[in-house]
């Protein structure tokens, strides 16, 4: 399989086949975990380091299994109290690491921007685990494959994006990609919860849950972003969920066999009803946390091909 590229930093440097690839091996290795036997060789005798600035459960985790079946040697380092909290700078711990020869890099920051200043400096493949407000792209892919396996494609559907747009990483790098798939997208919330340059998204946005849901094939909720805001951008939780949140009277306006998304965790009652999140016949949120793993174990499979081939024509 041919992917043209170094690391993995964003949704943006892909195109249609990037994408294509990438779903079609995962959607491989989510069969192989569902065997048995799940582990693979694809990674055997290269050095996978996790660095995460910013907690993280689910992500993290997918990250470390996703390695591990693949025969990583798997590092997890505890940036919290690393070197960066005594004053060492990214650019510091970039030189560290190369020092320590890894063959993948995988990081999540608060500050946008900040992977992709690491993927500069270090000699070895990054993937983006979330970087500030900026993207999120393994989260965009493992709900796209989610979606394709749900809907049986990854085109021409109607797919809402709903809640905290602002502050949501996870949204941005959705639009993009389910934009490259020519899909139609809405994008449904509070004006104080929409970006100031939402006009250029090129998406329909609403402010009203039932008239924005209407005839939806796919409702992605988001969650409220508290950790980013600085300011009063909701009244209550109670109003939100009165207004915003996913129950079965909004969902009602979609497609009867319409999908429900959710990236985690999630605020039951908030952003929506626990009830919902959890009824087999309408939630794919489970679906989304197996996928995250198979996606992972792609990117990261067919990133160290790209870095076998550039070290074999070094050494040639």
């Amino acid at each position: 399989m041919h992917f043209p590229h170094r690391h993995l930093l964003g949704i943006e440097q892909l195109n249609q086949q990037d994408i294509t690839t990438l779903l079609d091996l995962a959607d491989k290795y989510a069969e192989l975990n569902r065997q048995p036997e799940k582990h693979g060789d694809a990674l055997r005798g290269l050095t996978q380091i996790n660095m995460f600035f910013e907690n993280s459960t689910r992500t993290q985790a997918s990250f470390e299994i996703a390695g591990k079946r693949l025969g990583a040697d798997v590092m997890n380092m505890a940036m919290q109290a690393s070197s960066i909290k005594k004053g060492e700078t990214l650019i510091d711990t970039a030189m560290t690491l190369n020092a320590m020869h890894p063959d993948l890099l995988v990081v999540r920051h608060p500050q946008s921007g900040a992977v992709d200043l690491l993927a500069q400096k270090v000699n070895c493949a990054v993937l983006n685990a979330g970087d500030g407000r900026h993207e999120h792209p393994t989260q965009a892919l493992l709900d796209a494959l989610t979606i394709r396996r749900a809907k049986g494609r990854l085109h021409r559907l109607s797919i809402a994006i709903c809640g905290d747009i602002a502050h949501s990483r996870v949204a941005r790098s959705n639009i993009m990609l389910l934009g490259k798939m020519e899909n139609r997208i809405r994008l449904i919330g509070p004006p104080t919860l929409m970006p100031s340059q939402v006009a250029d998204f090129g998406v329909e946005v609403f402010d009203d849950m039932a008239e924005g849901l209407r005839d939806v094939d796919v409702v992605m909720m988001l969650r409220l972003q508290r950790e980013r805001m600085d300011g009063g951008f909701i009244p209550s939780e109670r109003e939100y969920f009165h207004r915003y949140g996913l129950d079965a009277q909004k969902l009602g306006a979609a497609r009867e066999d319409a999908i429900v998304m959710h990236p985690g965790p999630m605020n039951r009652g908030v952003e929506i009803d626990g009830t919902l999140a959890d009824d087999i016949n309408r939630s794919v949120i489970q679906d989304q946390v197996e996928m995250g793993v198979a996606v992972r174990m792609a990117a990261m499979d067919l990133l160290a091909q790209n870095q076998r081939a550039a070290r074999s024509a070094v050494a040639s």
